[in-house]
């Protein structure tokens, strides 16, 4: 089982090797029983939004079902779901 704060921090990476960030925040639906986790936000405008900072551009979220995998402090992800 894994804490949602263990994914903070993680390098995200395509299964090409491109880097696209880091993992700063998560998204998620809330209902009433449950949380559905729905993204990863990643790069500089997620961590500028994560300390309460307003960037003027959308931050990057990668989608929850584009992860590959998670190989030890990276997290994986599909190559057609890579921010540009």
């Amino acid at each position: 089982m894994r804490t949602l704060s263990s994914f903070l921090r993680r390098e995200v990476v395509t299964e090409s090797g491109r880097s696209l960030g880091r993992c700063h925040d998560l998204r998620g639906e809330l209902s009433a029983t449950n949380l559905r986790v729905t993204g990863l936000c990643i790069g500089r405008r997620a961590l500028l939004e994560h300390l309460g900072i307003r960037a003027q551009k959308p931050q990057a979220i990668v989608p929850w079902e584009a992860i590959v995998r998670i190989e030890g402090k990276r997290i994986i992800v599909r190559d057609d779901a890579a921010a540009p």
